[in-house]
């Protein structure tokens, strides 16, 4: 482990250490972004998480579109989403998010959106819609999905995956010892379920989670969801730091040094991930279109 005590525990630091700065939001294409967005009255989870790398991706023209609302019928202690009873499903949603892609000319589009468990099948049709739409303004351009749980409906998930996305991305979030307060109303298993399921679909598609890390777990967890990940043949893997949106979410435990991000990538890659982004601000969609591209070479 290299002169690393990745065991250690050290308290909360008041203040974010210097590796934890992201740039500004600011610039031509961040304002065009912007622009779209509330032009077309879409919604993406950039915003609505506090993600710290909006400046950085809105820049380089690329967002991950937050379909179904901007309410979540969930309360998980971690995401800054706004919470509560949504508002009536947005059949038209899927079109304008297919000309928001045109328009930025995108050659990868992340779509993802809150839970929505008053939806018979959780809005897995505004997914497949969404998909289908897409390729039909903008061939050629690849499509990833960052779904829910669908609360372990299997139909659901078979619609969305009808859809042919490039990638299915469903984020595990926390070890399990932690999950259950972590994620009150979704369960550790069903998540790997899902992530079975999805794999065993076809080996054209290529499957992804995500974990963020610093909310109380030890590494030895965090490696143990890397196995678990890989025994449902997951392809790639993401791992960021927590970051509670304020005082009264889930607390933090502790910041992860770049070295230790270092030392999980190592680990995840020795473990036969096809690819894995890790550090203090990776998010689910960070790089997205680097991991088709990575995914497409060693294919």
């Amino acid at each position: 482990m290299a002169n690393i005590d990745l065991m250690e525990k050290p308290k909360t630091r008041a203040q974010r250490p210097p590796w934890l700065k992201a740039r500004m939001p600011a610039g031509e294409n961040y304002e065009d972004v912007y622009g779209l967005m509330r032009d077309l009255n879409l919604h993406t989870v950039c915003e609505e998480a506090h993600c710290p790398n909006i400046g950085e991706c809105w820049n380089f023209r690329t967002a991950t579109f937050l379909l179904l609302g901007d309410t979540c019928t969930r309360g998980c202690r971690y995401c800054a989403i706004g919470k509560g009873k949504p508002k009536a499903l947005d059949e038209q949603e899927p079109e304008r998010v297919a000309r928001a892609v045109q328009h930025l000319k995108l050659r990868h589009a992340v779509l993802t959106s809150v839970n929505r468990d008053d939806l018979p099948d959780g809005g897995a049709h505004i997914f497949a819609e969404s998909i289908r739409l897409i390729r039909e303004y903008l061939s050629g351009c690849s499509v990833e999905v960052l779904i829910p749980d669908f609360m372990g409906d299997a139909h659901a998930l078979q619609l969305v995956l009808e859809a042919r996305p490039d990638v299915l991305n469903h984020n595990i979030e926390t070890v399990k010892r932690v999950f259950p307060r972590f994620r009150p109303k979704a369960t550790y298993e069903q998540s790997l379920i899902l992530l079975h399921r999805a794999r065993r679909f076809g080996p054209q598609l290529r499957t992804k989670s995500g974990i963020m890390v610093g909310a109380g777990e030890t590494i030895d967890e965090v490696l143990q969801v890397m196995d678990d990940l890989r025994s449902v043949d997951v392809d790639v893997m993401t791992i960021g730091q927590y970051l509670p949106p304020a005082s009264d979410y889930w607390p933090l435990d502790r910041y992860y040094t770049p070295d230790e991000f270092a030392f999980l990538k190592q680990e995840g890659l020795k473990r036969g991930f096809k690819h894995v982004e890790s550090g203090p601000l990776v998010r689910s969609s960070y790089h997205a279109h680097e991991h088709v591209q990575d995914e497409l070479l060693h294919a």
